[in-house]
């Protein structure tokens, strides 16, 4: 069983250095993006373009997005039953202690600042790679 990954983020360049990272991983997890939260929970519910998302068993997300930003999207999301245990792995560039706060309290399994990713994405890659293969169906949302 293939896990898929949702990136939710607005940022081109990010998106591709994800996509490039998975790629030169050849992680053979299929990554869904949605560019800011409204998008993403239309994935999530199946109201999006791409239905391979709809239960992803992570969820990559950046704070400062338009229309509904990351924390807006934490929120919402946590309210829901169907995905509200979906882990989530802050990816910003906030260093704000607010964010940071409001990103703790919605229960997001790590909050990680992308000028700190020691190896560039790459190494964030192989570190998720690792992790989702440990998932088994039972963890699986």
């Amino acid at each position: 069983m293939l896990t898929s990954v949702l990136l939710v983020e607005d940022d081109d360049v990010e998106v591709m250095s994800v996509k490039r990272a998975f790629r030169v991983m050849s992680l053979p997890h299929p990554l869904v993006v949605a560019r800011d939260g409204l998008e993403a929970l239309a994935i999530l519910r199946g109201n999006g373009e791409s239905k391979s998302a709809a239960s992803p068993h992570l969820i990559f997300l950046d704070i400062n997005m338009p229309r509904m930003n990351g924390i807006e999207f934490l929120r919402e999301l946590r309210r829901d039953p169907n995905h509200a245990r979906i882990p989530i792995v802050i990816l910003t560039t906030s260093m704000a202690d607010a964010d940071r706060q409001a990103a703790g309290d919605a229960g997001v399994a790590g909050y990680i600042i992308k000028s700190t990713l020691e190896g560039g994405f790459a190494a964030f890659a192989a570190a998720i790679d690792g992790h989702l293969k440990k998932l088994t169906p039972i963890d699986a949302p």
